[in-house]
């Protein structure tokens, strides 16, 4: 089986709860934004899947409402959580 990388970028309180600002994550070939996000929580599980409920996510720079949205290998995912302030 193929596997593709990408980097987790964590801002904010996802940093906090990941422990880490960014990581390098592997997944299978053919990967989704959500099969991303199901390894994100598998990999942090005490603080961070809190987190990702609430977060928005960036795909190399675009936002991402869709989480069946396919990965590439060298993909960038932001992780946002939500932000006080105006």
């Amino acid at each position: 089986m193929s596997t593709l990388t990408i980097v987790v970028r964590y801002f904010a309180s996802a940093r906090a709860a990941a422990g880490e600002e960014e990581e390098k994550v592997q997944l299978p070939s053919g990967a989704s934004v959500g099969d991303a996000v199901a390894e994100l929580r598998r990999l942090h599980p005490s603080d961070l899947p809190r987190v990702l409920d609430a977060a928005s996510y960036l795909l190399d720079g675009f936002a991402v409402r869709d989480l069946t949205r396919p990965l590439h290998d060298g993909a960038e995912l932001d992780v946002l959580p939500p932000f006080a302030g105006g």
